[in-house]
């Protein structure tokens, strides 16, 4: 084991913990456990929003999956992720202000509540449950595999044990704590996360002896790596040019992200958070990928991509340093997975369990239904992650275009679109979630595009033709 890495790891860790039993606090004493455990009692200031935005965009696949692609792939890989860049600024001023206000005056708590309020249909929001559960299922998968991977090439443990000592201590710290803990360790993590990717970027090009011999290596390999259609020129600008809806536009479309949009405390929060989350993530996005390509001359050889970045970590840093710059991959995996799991387990409990179920529940009957549905959702999660795909990135950007095929259009023309109905937003998600699980399977990358590009773009179509065509039926219900 080693144990100057670790120790580091360590006290990050209790202080995680720290921060759940102090937002404990918070959780008992609250009024309205929904509002405080689900969304913290809309209390984000600016920094805390940018920081939680960047911490949940930030998974695995940020950290762990895409600088192993990137060690395969080369630079064209770094180029199709900076398309993540305006992510956070497409989030907040799409959603923004009127998000905040809608859900503020629908008095909504999930995503689901204010399509329940917005469309007035159970059948939207049976839609909409099974949708996060099923895709965030798969979310949390990797995330669980990545946290258990890292674990792994640190202590030398069996997967399998790396997995349920991950897994223990994620759990603990976002049930007791619900939301709060999520947000207030997000701005730990995600401050983490920035200083690690720094830190590991320039050992990494020292460790290389410069750029110039990196690059150098990198072309006496093979000059693909350099090329913008990557190594094995998979990469066409018909594909990246649609996995930008993917992984940019389509962000929008994320419950997990679209929620940090009805926390946040004024719109002075929300303008610095757009300036802090932009810079943020491309900082993220942009050094832990061009350190997946750099790593390839300093670690050849590696077989397994998800083990790229931890392996570079202990190679090129000291043991010290090294714990430091892995708190960061592990700060960005804890914070995605505490944002999913307090996601599914408000799906569960806010949306099924209260609107079908028992209406009438109590402020105790719903905290003891939450506690319990979080950790047998946690559970769930790892006996799904005993057997790991060999690219968690994939689990993972299949879980973001079925979200988007589901979610993006109910969301923006719920909003932007006084004539968007039910109808319309049933016949969208079902149009895309059919067609995008059946290319997936079936064909994906079809005509060289993304899979999620035909899905959101027909259940754009079919939403604005069936929301026009049921227009006058949808008002004369209403009257």
């Amino acid at each position: 084991m080693h144990w100057q890495v670790i120790i580091p790891l360590l006290i990050f860790l209790i202080i995680i913990f720290c921060i759940g039993f102090w937002a404990n606090k918070h959780v008992r004493l609250s009024k309205s456990f929904l509002q405080e455990y689900f969304l913290g009692g809309r209390e984000m200031g600016g920094f805390l929003l940018a920081m939680t935005m960047m911490a949940t965009y930030g998974s695995a696949s940020s950290f762990i999956g895409g600088p192993g692609v990137s060690y395969n792939l080369g630079l064209g890989w770094v180029l199709l992720a900076m398309a993540q860049l305006p992510a956070g600024y497409f989030v907040l001023m799409i959603l923004g202000k009127k998000f905040a206000i809608l859900s503020r005056r629908y008095e909504a708590i999930t995503l689901i509540d204010f399509l329940k309020k917005r469309y007035e249909s159970n059948t939207v929001v049976v839609l909409s449950a099974i949708s996060i559960i099923v895709f965030l299922f798969a979310s949390m998968t990797a995330q669980w595999v990545g946290g258990a991977r890292l674990i792994e090439s640190l202590t030398g443990l069996s997967y399998t044990v790396a997995l349920l000592i991950f897994a223990v201590t994620v759990l603990i710290y976002v049930i007791i704590g619900g939301f709060r803990a999520v947000a207030l360790t997000d701005a730990m993590q995600g401050s983490v996360m920035l200083i690690g990717t720094i830190i590991l970027l320039i050992g990494t090009i020292i460790a290389g002896g410069g750029l110039d011999n990196i690059m150098n290596s990198l072309v006496n390999e093979n000059p693909q790596m350099l090329s913008p259609f990557g190594s094995d020129g998979s990469l066409t600008p018909l594909y990246v040019s649609t996995f930008w809806i993917l992984i940019g536009l389509g962000v929008v479309g994320l419950p997990q992200i679209a929620v940090r949009a009805m926390s946040y405390k004024d719109s002075k929060s929300l303008h610095r958070a757009i300036l802090i989350g932009t810079i943020g993530i491309g900082t993220i996005m942009f050094g832990m990928h061009v350190i997946g390509v750099l790593a390839r001359p300093v670690i050849p050889g590696i077989e397994i991509g998800d083990k790229v970045m931890p392996m570079l970590t202990l190679e090129v840093l000291p043991p010290l340093l090294a714990g430091i710059v892995l708190a960061a991959p592990m700060a960005a995996i804890m914070s995605t997975v505490n944002a999913l799991l307090i996601l599914v387990s408000s799906t569960v409990v806010k949306d099924l369990y209260l609107n079908f179920i028992h209406p009438n529940a109590t402020d105790k009957q719903i905290k003891t239904r939450s506690f319990w549905v979080t950790t047998i959702i946690g559970l769930a999660v790892v006996f799904f992650a005993m057997k790991p795909p060999e690219f968690l990135i994939w689990l993972n950007l299949f879980a973001f275009g079925g979200l988007e095929s589901a979610f993006l259009w109910s969301v923006v023309f719920g909003l932007y679109w006084k004539k968007a109905n039910k109808y319309g937003a049933i016949a969208s998600m079902i149009t895309g979630l059919v067609l995008y699980i059946s290319i997936d399977r079936l064909s994906p990358h079809i005509f060289g595009m993304h899979t999620v590009t035909i899905p959101v773009l027909v259940s754009c179509i079919v939403f604005v033709i069936v929301s026009l065509a049921t227009h006058q039926k949808s008002e004369l219900e209403n009257i």
